[in-house]
């Protein structure tokens, strides 16, 4: 933004900001005017045609309770909530705040206060209900659909245009930055042209709708692979795979992360089987024993060690490269929350130059297919992504752990991918997942996981085919759903 001059009789509500008043943004809107109505927020929220309203702070007690999500900030990305949030509240807490908040399908889920979250949206499906959202978060309703397209307004929220309006209202208030009531300012272009309006809703359905077929897979995949490996056969993908979207709504689990960590019960074990003066119950969970052993009768459970000494696959970590670095470029800077869902978020919280990018470049080695998964952490500890021929130009942090997967024949990296988010092998990484000084890591132990291999070929290859589908058809849908957010503005 370059200097510029405005009269004092422009200054709105005591704003001594310079970039409340970029002239630049606001030619480029005014530009727009012969193609596009211009819609302020605040006028669609006065004439009842939009309602928007905040969610609730319902308190850390109530974290953990039990597996209806509480969607924070954090929780959504790449235009949609993730699989499984963070946090999990009981039957009672929502029932609670259930009718207040009132979350149906087509509302969107807008990010008010933060710092680089803020802005960032998504639509809510019958995938993601029931649920109750935090105060952070704005719940933006078209009551009036012949007045405003609920698709065409997501969509527009998600252009660069809306999305420099966010940046300029976006003060800082206290510790955090917010945008207040000054989202209500926000000018929303939408095209004239009916014909436009129709394509543009047409293909935003599609691309939502593909990105909730697959997402429901990548939710249900931990109960699918497991139901796989049990009946040692792809019958249980078949069947998946052939409902209708509200038949696969209706069969989802429902969950938080509570549900990798199993249900412990007291045992006793002798201290002979005590390692490396490990004294947590966890660790031992002798359910997992039970399980891998059942599925050695048609697996090959081999622990990632033993992976590593056939140089089946090959580890390596990221680097940390100094927080003077963030900011500097438009490189992504990958760290443990920049994905989820199995893919890199499309706007990563840190970029880094094309210098420090260099610097790091051949030894990170970043190339296609490799697997990125959370070894430090907390919550997000075993959280695991594929990274595209798109995700390639990047860097990656100390507490990521890069997978690559040297023998094919043996184990593709889809096939990986998908065995990496079944329940044993989750479980097993939540019973390695130790706290050392303020976050929880993997450490090395890591290594000891297990993973159960078919011995069939040709369920190997069926895994990998369906995975790879999941993991493709939701990038393609999803680079879709970011060029129509920029054609919205085209003249």
């Amino acid at each position: 933004m370059l200097a510029y001059r405005i009269n004092n009789r422009s200054i709105k509500n005591r704003i001594y900001i310079p970039k409340y008043y970029d002239p630049e943004l606001y030619a480029e809107i005014a530009a727009l005017s012969n193609t596009h109505e211009l819609l302020c927020l605040g006028d669609l929220i006065d004439q009842d045609i939009v309602t928007v309203q905040t969610g609730h702070e319902i308190g850390k007690m109530a974290y953990g309770t039990g597996n209806i999500p509480f969607v924070r900030t954090s929780d959504i990305t790449n235009w949609e909530i993730k699989t499984i949030p963070k946090q999990g509240v009981s039957e009672q807490i929502y029932q609670h705040y259930a009718e207040k908040e009132d979350v149906q399908a087509g509302d969107i889920l807008f990010v008010r206060d933060g710092t680089y979250l803020i802005g960032t949206n998504c639509m809510i499906t019958q995938l993601d209900i029931p649920m109750i959202f935090q105060s952070h978060i704005l719940k933006i309703r078209v009551n009036d659909k012949q007045r405003i397209d609920p698709y065409l307004l997501f969509i527009c929220l998600n252009c660069s245009l809306v999305q420099r309006q966010i940046r300029n209202v976006q003060f800082t208030a206290d510790i955090i930055d917010t945008l207040g009531n000054r989202y209500r300012e926000l000018i929303l272009p939408i095209p004239l042209d009916s014909q436009i309006r129709a394509e543009l809703h047409s293909r935003v359905e599609d691309a939502i709708n593909t990105r909730i077929k697959y997402k429901a897979a990548v939710k249900q995949m931990p109960l699918l692979i497991e139901r796989v490996l049990d009946a040692n056969s792809d019958k249980p993908f078949d069947e998946f795979f052939s409902q209708s979207i509200d038949e696969l709504l209706d069969e989802i689990v429902q969950d938080t992360t509570t549900l990798e960590f199993g249900e412990f019960s007291a045992y006793a074990i002798n201290i002979s089987k005590i390692r490396n003066r490990i004294y947590l119950p966890k660790y031992y969970d002798p359910s997992i024993k039970m399980t891998l052993d059942t599925l050695s009768q048609t697996c090959m459970i081999r622990s990632i060690q033993e992976l590593l000494d056939d140089e089946i696959i090959e580890l390596s970590t990221g680097d940390e490269i100094g927080k003077m670095a963030y900011g500097t470029g438009d490189i992504p800077f990958v760290r443990t929350s920049d994905f989820s869902n199995w893919e890199i978020k499309a706007d990563a919280k840190q970029g880094v130059s094309e210098e420090i990018y260099r610097q790091y470049a051949e030894k990170e080695d970043v190339q296609a297919k490799d697997i990125l998964l959370v070894r430090d952490g907390t919550y997000l500890v075993g959280t695991s992504c594929m990274i595209t021929e798109l995700d390639t130009k990047m860097l990656y942090c100390g507490g990521l752990i890069k997978i690559r997967v040297k023998k094919e024949n043996i184990i593709d990296p889809y096939l990986l991918l998908g065995l990496l988010n079944s329940y044993i092998v989750k479980r097993q990484m939540r019973t390695k997942q130790f706290t050392r000084d303020v976050i929880d890591t993997l450490g090395q132990r890591f290594k000891e996981v297990f993973i159960p291999i078919p011995q069939s070929k040709a369920l190997r290859k069926s895994i990998a085919m369906r995975v790879g589908e999941i993991v493709n058809n939701r990038i393609t849908a999803r680079n879709e759903m970011r060029d129509l957010s920029e054609k919205i503005i085209m003249r």
